[in-house]
């Protein structure tokens, strides 16, 4: 994609997933393990806006709450309810983890969008390594907890008989392609919506460039605008899309017999 939109007069030339390149903080060598690059860099940020507004915020605790304080509680209240309503009381066990998984995708997603910013999930490495440890997380916590009977949920009782064998390979296959779909999932649709953005940029650049007084770039910086709230949305809906997969498969880890 990225070198495809080149005009004659070296004008137009977009490259929409250069946006999307790790490269080191600190010099121009290689990528190690051990580099400093765009990536920690972002994460960093991330870390430090949850704990502003997580700790920082909130250590007052006042009856009237300021707006960061407001804020805090409502998503505070609300991953609760979410864990709740889809695995019970049980799960509030869990509910640091969640907490916090959704507070990392949420504000790395969420500041993705800033200019000249790093969107850290639009990374299946990144994504990969977060649904890795759910998976495995959620595996390890359903056979500790049930033993053999974690195994129920490959085994469809309501089918019948005949059918049920079929099934299981089915749910195996589907249990077992769980890490692959939950990452995909996520950093697919922060990759997307980025370049769109990054190729209208370009398309309101050209035009600003190739019309009188610049006037063509207004219908690419509308679109820009419009894609800008819908990813702002996406953003939002995809760090709560990982968030309650992550209790459904932490459901199925403490009640695999429902």
């Amino acid at each position: 994609m990225a070198g495809d939109n080149q005009d004659v007069g070296g004008q137009l030339n977009i490259h929409p997933m250069d946006q999307f390149v790790i490269h080191p903080l600190f010099g121009d060598g290689p990528v190690h393990w051990y580099t400093p690059t765009n990536v920690t860099l972002w994460l960093g940020v991330a870390i430090a806006a949850i704990v502003l507004l997580m700790v920082l915020a909130t250590r007052g605790r006042a009856v009237v709450p300021s707006r960061g304080q407001s804020v805090a509680e409502i998503i505070y209240s609300f991953v609760r309810g979410m864990i709740v309503d889809i695995t019970g009381e049980d799960g509030l066990k869990y509910f640091p983890y969640i907490m916090t998984l959704f507070l990392l995708i949420l504000f790395t997603n969420v500041l993705g969008l800033l200019p000249y910013s790093f969107t850290v999930t639009s990374h299946i490495g990144v994504t990969g390594v977060l649904a890795m440890a759910v998976f495995t997380a959620v595996t390890v916590l359903g056979f500790v907890k049930n033993g053999g009977k974690f195994l129920k949920i490959f085994w469809i009782s309501e089918a019948p008989l005949a059918l049920r064998p079929i099934l299981a390979i089915i749910e195996i296959i589907s249990y077992f392609v769980r890490p692959v779909s939950h990452s995909i999932r996520l950093a697919g649709n922060m990759m997307a919506g980025h370049a769109v953005i990054k190729v209208f940029a370009g398309f309101a650049a050209a035009l600003a460039f190739y019309t009188p007084l610049g006037v063509g770039l207004i219908g690419p910086v509308v679109a820009i605008m419009a894609i800008y709230g819908l990813e702002l949305l996406v953003v939002v809906i995809q760090a709560y899309v990982f968030t309650i997969l992550t209790c459904v498969y932490l459901n199925d880890a403490l009640h695999p017999g429902h």
